[in-house]
């Protein structure tokens, strides 16, 4: 059985962490059913750990500085993305582009981790994003090796359109998943943000296919050279965590691809 007082304070941050706004007293009460009288001292005990912080006028209630501390130490604990540190480095270094580590979430993936591209045209994202796994090649890298049961009960259905390439039906999206499963990655085009492309393929060694790595570029960058480029670079990424390859030191991406053949 759930303890009443703590559900409501994990269902508070939930809700302003997913709002990513502030909520009024009355607004957070009628949200969650929490009647008024309880709510009040819930919330100023939040405030006062600095789970919560208040606007100017101490009506309003938003997250604390204090979650972003509890939050930020869950993927420099996790021994999976410690692991893959030094083969994000690499891929950053290798690329210049965006790299990202993300992890299935319910119907979502959410980003552990992340390396900067190092273009002036670059993409907006952050460690703790969530985005739906339809929609993202890293969530489709990991839905395609669940099998089409799994990942249909995975889904949130219907699906999101979240641009017009977005893949809302049930044929596409596991004709794309198949095409995945076969290839041995997954690749995005402004199924989620309009100029945006993505390569993922997943991480070895986790309990479940449930964490993936992936490069993201603007599209005017991902011509099919440039794709078929990223999708050999985390081929090779995925065999360095699976302990088949070594991190090389300091090599160019030409000269790791020589390897690979």
């Amino acid at each position: 059985m759930p303890v009443k007082s703590a559900d409501r304070v994990l269902a508070i941050l939930e809700l302003l962490s997913a709002g990513h706004r502030r909520y009024s007293l009355s607004e957070i009460g009628q949200q969650l059913g929490i009647p008024l009288s309880s709510l009040h001292g819930i919330l100023r005990t939040m405030q006062r750990r600095r789970w919560l912080e208040a606007d100017e006028t101490n009506t309003r209630f938003g997250i604390g500085p204090q979650a972003l501390v509890a939050g930020s130490s869950y993927p420099r604990s996790d021994p999976h993305v410690a692991r893959a540190d030094a083969v994000l480095d690499w891929l950053s270094q290798e690329t210049g582009e965006t790299v990202h580590y993300g992890r299935l979430d319910g119907s979502f993936v959410i980003y552990l981790a992340k390396r900067e591209s190092r273009h002036m045209l670059r993409i907006y994202s952050a460690v703790g994003k969530r985005i739906p796994a339809h929609a993202a090649a890293l969530g489709k890298a990991i839905l395609a090796q669940r099998g089409e049961a799994e990942a249909e009960g995975i889904l949130d259905w219907p699906l999101a359109h979240l641009s017009p390439y977005t893949l809302v039906t049930r044929e596409a999206l596991f004709a794309d998943l198949a095409v995945t499963r076969e290839r041995g990655y997954a690749v995005e085009l402004q199924e989620s943000d309009l100029g945006l492309g993505c390569v993922a393929v997943t991480v070895p060694g986790t309990p479940t296919p449930g964490d993936a790595i992936s490069i993201t570029a603007p599209t005017v960058r991902l011509d099919g050279d440039r794709l078929d480029e990223l999708a050999r670079l985390l081929t090779g990424a995925r065999r360095m965590l699976d302990g088949r390859a070594v991190v090389p030191a300091a090599a160019s991406p030409r000269g790791f691809l020589r390897n690979l053949d």
